[in-house]
């Protein structure tokens, strides 16, 4: 019996995983206002990142808030824990050489920071998705806008709740300006120079 080895010396380490799948685990963290194209932007990265062979899963609202955090209001005080707990998947996701793309509000700086701890800063790419109040509420696809202006909901970021733009992004993607496509190239290219993906 005292020869035996413990568990963890068994376990495939996270650079053999990173060596065989040809790519190293990180944590894209998307953040903008409602409607400024995250969630449009993370599907069609993570399509493109699959469709090379990657392993790759992204985190949104969908999959966050009818699961693991559907006991969350959004209240700020909630809003704190919903993002502490998608940080810490995503950091197992990230240790396990997965590329986790996130697509979440994540309002203040404080949020951001507590988000980039728990990951660990080098696995957390901060990518700004830049677009206009105006431009997001001519989007409202889901009507939210349209809710929170008539106080329909309440703490609604951008409108009665503040969006606090990140001090300095990894990368910031401009969908006023730039097609899908365009930002999707510009965050691929990113993750190339930062040798996150090889080939």
């Amino acid at each position: 019996m005292n020869n035996l080895h413990p568990i963890e010396a068994n376990l495939i380490s996270r650079s053999e995983k990173e060596d065989k799948l040809n790519q190293k685990g990180a944590v894209i963290w998307l953040t903008g206002l409602s409607g400024s194209g995250k969630s449009t932007i993370a599907i069609s990265l993570e399509r493109r990142l699959f469709n090379e062979g990657r392993l790759v899963k992204v985190l949104d609202g969908d999959n966050i808030r009818t699961g693991i955090n559907k006991d969350l209001s959004f209240s700020l005080e909630d809003r704190e824990e919903n993002i502490r707990r998608i940080a810490e998947v995503s950091k197992l996701f990230s240790q396990s050489a997965c590329i986790c793309i996130n697509s979440f509000v994540s309002p203040t700086q404080a949020i951001r920071n507590k988000a980039k701890t728990i990951i660990g800063e080098h696995d957390f790419i901060e990518v700004f998705v830049n677009a206009s109040l105006e431009l997001c509420e001519s989007r409202d696809v889901k009507g939210l806008y349209k809710k929170a202006r008539a106080g329909e909901i309440k703490g609604f970021t951008g409108i009665d709740s503040p969006y606090e733009i990140p001090r300095n992004p990894d990368i910031e993607l401009n969908t006023g300006d730039y097609s899908v496509k365009d930002c999707v190239d510009q965050l691929h290219q990113f993750l190339r120079d930062e040798g996150i993906i090889n080939n």
